[in-house]
């Protein structure tokens, strides 16, 4: 079974590889997306499945995202499996990557806190 840093790479070419072959698919659930990337990969110990995260600035149609994807997963995995020098092809699964939501949240909320700052940190600003 692979470990460590072979996972790493294997997770890696599989996030490059993925990036490329999104920008040829031609479901418009997809192409609609302007912004749509492969944020993380994470493949199981067995190279069995691989979770693909994806992010995309549209939150307002990530179902439909999520569906042109996984209808589109066995072209994926077949041209993935061209492309990787690996026994077994793992199976795609597809989920969004809410991590910038999240992170733009947390920011707004750090924005709407009145902090007041020292007078060192006032005289470096200055």
């Amino acid at each position: 079974m692979p470990r460590g840093k072979r996972l790493e790479r294997i997770n890696d070419e599989i996030q490059i590889i993925l990036s490329e072959l999104l920008r040829k698919v031609k479901d418009p659930r997809i192409t609609e997306h302007d912004l749509l990337s492969v944020s993380k990969v994470s493949v199981t110990g067995d190279l069995r499945y691989a979770k693909v995260m994806v992010s995309t600035m549209k939150n307002d149609k990530e179902e439909s995202l999520l569906k042109g994807l996984q209808s589109g997963s066995s072209w994926l995995r077949r041209e993935l499996g061209a492309s990787l020098d690996l026994r077994y092809t793992p199976e795609l699964i597809f989920e969004i990557d809410r991590s910038l939501e999240y992170g733009a949240h947390i920011q707004s909320l750090l924005n709407k806190l009145d902090i007041k700052q020292d007078e060192d940190e006032e005289a470096e600003n200055e």
